[in-house]
């Protein structure tokens, strides 16, 4: 990326003055982008591998529908998980089922949006899904979204 040497080709006429100088060389002002390229499509190649690592997330079975993702806020989106087994997770942390609302509370006054996110496996009673989304109410949340995997059966699909 540095600039480089080019010969200036002289004749017999500037003999006298390039003896003075010697040499017959000026600076190049041109700059090589190639290695820059190179670095920046390495770059490039490493965040597209490592993206998808970064998300947040205990592995449960996403329930799939067709409803579209929600638009992302530049504050950290906070996720609540409930397993198959039942456990309740804050983000990846662990947490029983009698401090969820305390904690929740303590966690809303310290962020700027009220929006969290509640994923549930699929094979959880919607019953304990509507009792974590009252918690999450109480815990001072009012902008709940339900996290589904895309793909899913939609209703205008069963109408035939």
């Amino acid at each position: 990326m540095g600039a480089g040497v080019v010969k200036n080709g002289g004749g017999a006429k500037r003999r006298g003055r390039d003896r003075r100088r010697r040499g017959n060389a000026r600076a190049m002002s041109e700059i090589n982008v190639t290695p820059f390229v190179d670095v920046m499509l390495v770059l490039l190649i490493i965040f597209m591998v490592s993206a998808p690592l970064l998300t947040v997330g205990v592995p449960i079975e996403l329930p799939e529908t067709a409803a579209e993702a929600l638009p992302v806020d530049q504050e950290e989106p906070l996720t609540v998980t409930i397993t198959d087994e039942g456990t309740l997770m804050i983000q990846t942390t662990e947490i029983a089922r009698d401090q969820l609302i305390g904690r929740l509370r303590a966690i809303a006054a310290e962020r700027v949006s009220d929006k969290i996110f509640l994923r549930a496996d699929g094979r959880i009673p919607y019953a304990r899904v509507a009792e974590v989304m009252g918690a999450l109410n109480a815990g001072g949340f009012r902008n709940i979204g339900l996290v589904t995997d895309t793909g899913g059966p939609s209703l205008d699909d069963a109408g035939g």
